[in-house]
């Protein structure tokens, strides 16, 4: 009879995504996530306005790079992701069942959801352009054309609260942005930041050129305004904002973006009412585009 050696578990070591790798917080500090019943399930993080401005360099220093990629080599990038992510399906269903207080078969249909949801982006890169550009009619000689072109550095934040926020609707915010060629800095869920921490693991795995996305876990009072009052942020996503003024609020916040003329996605009233496993549309895909007009003589 062979004598049973017990042994610790190996707990997870949760750490920033930033630039393609994996720093620990500037601050060196963590706080406790719990799950829905308020037990203890990891230390994530605690990010800074310091790590949230190292991420928007490292966002900026991707774009070149990344908008000046192919739309059929982003394509493949996205549908690698969701490739990725099918692999590594039980884990994300742990997290999310876990984060948000679900049962085994909602958590694996939200992650399920989530990896569909890479692929229905993946498929757009290449044809958002035809539905945002196009030739337009002139009184004249000339070729007058219209082609959507990537904002730059998006600042995010994630979706705080509601059904399927802690994945899936991460997802729904990155994707669409990275698509048509931008780069994000993205402040997680403060609630339930496992699988957002993890989803830069398979990111950095899944041919997504470092810089392009950044996540940041940690009060969102602390890393949202570093992100609306940014220089060198070109748009801003407040989609897990509180809808409502004053500072860290959505109010706040656009105040903030509004000296530097940033373009903003506004958050719902009700995050709790917001569902979002129904189809995103082309909305998000849209919404961080700029439109170049080209005028060219048509000739004799």
């Amino acid at each position: 009879m062979s004598d049973v050696v017990s042994r610790l578990d190996v707990l997870k070591t949760y750490k920033l995504y930033v630039g393609g790798k994996f720093p620990r917080s500037e601050s060196g500090r963590v706080y406790e996530v719990t799950d829905a019943k308020g037990e203890w399930l990891a230390n994530a993080p605690l990010g800074t306005r310091k790590d949230a401005r190292d991420a928007v360099v490292a966002a900026r220093a991707a774009v070149k790079g990344w908008s000046g990629t192919t739309a059929y080599n982003r394509g493949q990038v996205l549908y690698r992701v969701a490739e990725m992510l099918q692999g590594r399906r039980e884990q994300f269903a742990a997290e999310v069942a876990l984060s948000e207080g679900v049962g085994a078969k909602k958590a694996a249909a939200l992650v399920d959801a989530a990896i569909d949801r890479w692929v229905w982006y993946a498929g757009w890169t290449d044809k958002v352009a035809q539905i945002a550009g196009g030739a337009n009619p002139v009184a004249g000689p000339f070729f007058n054309l219209s082609t959507p072109e990537p904002t730059g550095v998006v600042g995010i934040v994630a979706p705080q609260a509601g059904y399927g926020h802690s994945l899936l609707g991460l997802v729904s915010v990155i994707a669409p942005a990275i698509a048509t060629g931008n780069t994000v800095v993205v402040a997680a869920a403060a609630d339930a930041p496992l699988p957002a921490l993890s989803l830069g693991e398979v990111l950095a795995t899944s041919d997504v050129p470092g810089g392009v996305v950044n996540i940041l876990s940690g009060r969102t009072a602390d890393i949202a305004p570093t992100l609306a009052s940014h220089q060198d942020v070109n748009a801003l996503d407040l989609t897990g904002a509180i809808a409502a003024n004053g500072p860290g609020a959505a109010g706040g916040l656009e105040a903030l973006a509004a000296d530097t003329l940033k373009r903003v996605i506004r958050p719902v009233p009700d995050p709790f009412a917001q569902d979002w496993t129904n189809a995103p549309g082309t909305d998000r895909l849209l919404s961080f585009l700029e439109t170049k007009t080209v005028w060219h003589p048509m000739g004799i």
